[in-house]
C-alpha cells in the first residue's frame, strides 16, 4: 500500500464511495468532500498529495466552469499538489483547458478502474517529483549560502587599498576574466569573494581552487571532472571545479604552480567556455566567471617561456594588484584591533589591549607574511599573554623592524636575559610569577639577576 493522502471532491455520493472503496486498498488515507467550498478551510490541504475535483457541481450545469475555479484555488494554497479532474463531459477544449491551469490529468465519468488506479499514480508519482525538486531547490540553496558565507571582511582605509576596493566595484559589474596579483597573505582570496559579491552571480556559488595543491596528474580531473572508470579510483561520475561553478563564480589561486601541458587545456576550457571530462568525449558547456590569482610575476615567466602568452591575455582582460601591508599605513592597527577582538572572544579574553609602544613596533614591522601574518601574530599574542595589555614583547616578530637596531639575542647568556626581562615585565615585576613561567625557582632567579647588576 502507497503512504499517501487522497482527497475526493464531488457532489454525487455514490461517486465518492466507489472512489473511497476502489482506492482504499492501494492509498493508505483516502478523504472525501461533497461540497467544494469546504476546501477554502480543508484542514492541512497542503499535505494532500492527490485531489480528484469533479468540474461542475451545479445542477444542470455542465461548462466545467466550478471545477476550474477550485482548480486555481487549490493550485493558490499548495501548487506541488496533483489535481485530476473529473467529468462525464467530455469536451477536448475542457480538458486542455485544466492541463493549463496545472491539473496533472483528465478522467471521464464513467471510468475504467483500471485506468483511473494508473492515472492516479501517475499523478502520485508526478507530487513525489514536485516534492523531490522542491527538497533539492532549498538543499541548492542552502549549500549555496554556505559555500557563499564569509565571515572576513576588506578592512582598511589607506588610500591604496580604497583604489583597490574602487576598481572591485567596477569591475564586479561586469563579466571579465580578472587577474589578482600580490605576495603572499596579502588578501586575494578576499578580493576575488569580493567580485563576486557585487557582481550579477552573487546569488550563485563562489568556488575556489588552490592549483598549488593538486598534484599535475590529478589536476585535469579536479577542474574538469571525470568519468566512471577513466582511470583506477574513477569510480563514478564526477564533475569537476568549471561544472559546479556554472553560473557563478571560479577563483583560480596559485596560477603560476601550472605547468605548460595544463595551461593549455585551461585555455582550451575558457576559449571553448566547455569542458571535456576525463574518459569522456562530450563537451559540457559552462557559465562561469572566472578570477586568478597568482604572487607570480606571468609576464616574466612568459619571457622565459614558463607561461603561455595566450593564457596570460586570456585571464588578464582586468588586473588588480593588491598592496602589501606594508605600503597601507594604519591600516595595520585597524587590522591589529579587528584580529584583536576576534581572539579575545575566542579565547575569552575580554578587556585585552595593545599600549602605545606595541602599536608603534606594529606600524615599524616589515609585515613580509602581510595580513596573514599579523593575523597569526595576533592570535599568538593573546594566547599566551597573561595580563590585560600586550606589549611590545609580546609580539614575536620574525623578521627586521624597520630602521629599528637588531635587538635578537646573539649569545646564550643575551637569550637568558631577554626571557628574564620579559618574563618580568609580563608579570609586572613579581619575582614569584616569572620564576614560576621561567620553571626556576624565586631564589634563583634573584641569583641572575644579581650576577646580572654585578656584570
Amino acid at each position: 500500500m502507497v503512504n499517501a493522502r487522497i482527497l475526493v471532491v464531488d457532489d454525487n455520493k455514490s461517486v465518492l464511495s466507489a472512489l473511497e472503496i476502489l482506492l482504499q486498498f492501494e492509498f493508505s488515507q483516502v478523504e472525501t468532500l461533497s461540497n467544494p467550498n469546504q476546501l477554502s478551510s480543508y484542514p492541512q490541504l497542503n499535505e494532500v498529495d492527490l485531489v480528484l475535483l469533479d468540474m461542475n457541481f451545479s445542477a444542470g450545469v455542465n461548462t466545467g466552469n466550478e471545477g476550474l475555479f477550485w482548480l486555481k484555488e487549490i493550485r493558490k494554497k499548495t501548487p506541488n499538489t496533483s489535481v485530476i479532474m473529473m467529468t462525464a463531459y467530455g469536451a477536448v477544449d475542457l480538458a486542455v483547458e485544466a492541463l493549463k491551469e496545472g491539473a496533472a490529468d483528465f478522467i471521464l465519468k464513467p471510468w475504467n478502474n483500471d485506468k483511473l488506479m494508473a492515472t492516479v499514480k501517475s499523478a502520485f508519482q508526478l507530487r513525489q517529483s514536485k516534492k523531490e525538486i522542491s527538497r533539492l531547490k532549498k538543499k541548492h540553496s542552502g549549500l549555496k549560502q554556505l559555500i557563499n558565507e564569509d565571515r572576513n571582511y576588506i578592512i582598511g582605509n589607506s588610500r591604496a587599498i580604497l583604489n583597490v576596493l574602487n576598481l572591485v566595484r567596477k569591475v564586479g559589474k561586469t563579466d571579465v576574466n580578472v587577474l589578482i596579483t600580490g605576495e603572499n597573505g596579502t588578501g586575494k582570496e578576499l578580493i576575488a569573494r569580493e567580485l563576486h559579491r557585487t557582481s550579477k552571480r552573487k546569488n550563485e556559488v563562489f568556488i575556489g581552487v588552490d592549483m598549488g595543491s593538486i598534484s599535475e596528474n590529478l589536476l585535469e580531473s579536479e577542474l574538469f571532472g571525470h568519468m566512471k572508470g577513466a582511470f583506477t579510483d574513477a569510480k563514478e561520475n564526477r564533475m569537476g571545479k568549471f561544472e559546479a561553478a556554472n553560473e557563478g563564480s571560479l577563483f583560480l589561486d596559485e596560477m603560476g604552480n601550472l605547468s605548460l601541458q595544463a595551461q593549455s587545456k585551461l585555455l582550451s576550457a575558457i576559449q571553448n567556455k566547455a569542458v571535456v571530462r576525463v574518459g569522456s568525449n562530450q563537451a559540457v558547456p559552462v557559465d562561469i566567471r572566472l578570477i586568478c590569482a597568482t604572487n607570480c610575476n606571468l609576464e616574466k615567466m612568459v619571457s622565459e617561456g614558463l607561461f603561455r602568452e595566450d593564457l596570460l591575455y586570456r585571464i588578464n582582460t582586468i588586473h588588480i594588484e593588491v598592496p602589501p601591508l606594508r605600503e597601507r599605513g594604519e591600516d595595520i592597527l585597524l587590522l591589529a584591533d579587528f584580529f584583536l577582538k576576534r581572539f579575545t572572544q575566542k579565547y575569552d579574553k575580554a578587556g585585552l589591549r595593545i599600549n602605545q609602544a606595541a602599536q608603534e613596533k606594529l606600524m615599524q614591522y616589515n609585515w613580509p607574511g602581510n595580513i596573514r601574518e599579523l593575523q597569526h601574530t595576533m592570535e599568538r599574542a593573546v594566547i599566551l599573554n597573561e595580563g590585560n595589555v600586550l606589549k611590545p614583547t609580546d609580539f614575536i616578530l620574525q623578521a627586521k623592524i624597520g630602521a629599528l637596531p637588531d635587538t635578537s639575542p646573539k649569545t646564550l647568556d643575551e637569550m637568558e636575559q631577554q626571557m628574564i626581562s620579559h618574563a618580568l615585565e609580563q608579570h609586572d615585576g613579581n619575582y614569584s610569577a616569572a620564576a614560576e613561567q621561567l620553571g626556576i625557582t624565586r631564589q634563583t632567579l634573584y641569583n641572575k639577576m644579581r650576577k646580572r647588576k654585578e656584570k
